[in-house]
């Protein structure tokens, strides 16, 4: 506590040997964000430029991507700064507001994953419809709520939380992740399942109608000709593999903090490691190999710049 201004600090306690390996962390990372900015930025500028990608699938890819550099920026700038300091330590606000976007950004991409599902099931198993069902005002609609909704509900938790007597100053992570939560004194009952109800609707909730849509474009896939599947995993598996790859690191996350596992701090580290880098790299990797328009016009690009 800085008593001159009132100020509670936090000491982020996840880092291994930074002392020692404080520039190759900073070069690491630091080359890791460009890469996320400039990977994520290049597909979204192709589906900007090119009008035939206009497309409800290529607008929420689009967001998606937007989605990951907000989500990137709102981690990578604060843990470059700590890789530098003598010692990582933020103020107790910065901390929540920290951990506020960053649960904003991770339920949108479940909300956005969600509204992709639905236009690949429309495309598929409604193709007559399609352009009736997912006309440009219905796709603005889910873009706008992707983001309000998580927004909303995160800046209550904001305002519930900042007011709360901490008796707890490290934080076993290396930036503010839900970790946060178990630094009170007094474990509120009403606070607890508003995080669990804010969980279940924002994550759990899109989470099974996406297993459910899938599905059932898995079940007509099957009951039509070759030609038919091969369309259909073509344009839903680099959604799958983005889904998996993601939802399985956030709720491992949540699991080892809620339980309170006690691993070690290395482990931990990877693991963190992975979630702020992963699915940010992951996705304008697999949208850009795997979406045969995005690609097209990607090997068209490379092929202008060797020339």
């Amino acid at each position: 506590m800085d008593s001159q201004f009132n100020v509670t600090y936090l000491t982020l306690d996840g880092h291994v040997e930074v002392q020692r390996y404080r520039y190759l962390y900073f070069v690491i990372m630091l080359t890791v964000y460009v890469l996320i900015i400039c990977s994520n930025s290049t597909i979204v500028c192709i589906i900007a430029l090119h009008r035939n990608l206009h497309e409800p699938m290529y607008m929420f890819i689009a967001a998606l991507l937007i989605n990951s550099v907000l989500y990137s920026t709102n981690i990578y700038p604060r843990l470059l700064i700590d890789f530098l300091s003598e010692k990582q330590i933020i103020s107790y606000r910065a901390c929540l507001f920290q951990n506020v976007m960053y649960m904003t950004f991770t339920f949108s991409e479940f909300l956005l994953l969600a509204a992709m599902s639905y236009d690949r099931y429309v495309s598929i198993c409604k193709p007559l419809q399609y352009s009736t069902i997912m006309r440009k005002r219905t796709v603005n609609v889910c873009l706008v709520l992707s983001w309000l909704l998580p927004t909303c509900e995160t800046a209550v938790g904001f305002i519930l939380y900042s007011n709360s007597k901490l008796c707890i100053f490290t934080i076993r992570g290396i930036f503010c992740n839900n970790s946060i939560y178990n630094l009170q004194c007094v474990s509120s009952s009403a606070l607890s399942v508003y995080g669990v109800l804010m969980l279940v609707n924002l994550s759990l909730l899109p989470l099974i109608f996406i297993l459910f849509t899938y599905t059932r474009i898995l079940i007509i896939s099957y009951q039509n000709g070759r030609e038919y599947r091969r369309k259909a995993a073509q344009t839903c598996l680099p959604h799958l593999l983005v889904l998996i790859n993601f939802s399985c690191l956030f709720y491992l996350d949540v699991v080892i903090i809620r339980l309170g596992l006690n691993i070690s701090k290395m482990t931990r580290l990877i693991l963190t490691l992975q979630i702020v880098s992963y699915h940010s790299l992951f996705n304008p990797i697999i949208y850009g190999l795997k979406m045969k328009e995005i690609s097209k016009r990607l090997k068209l690009l490379c092929r202008m710049k060797s020339h």
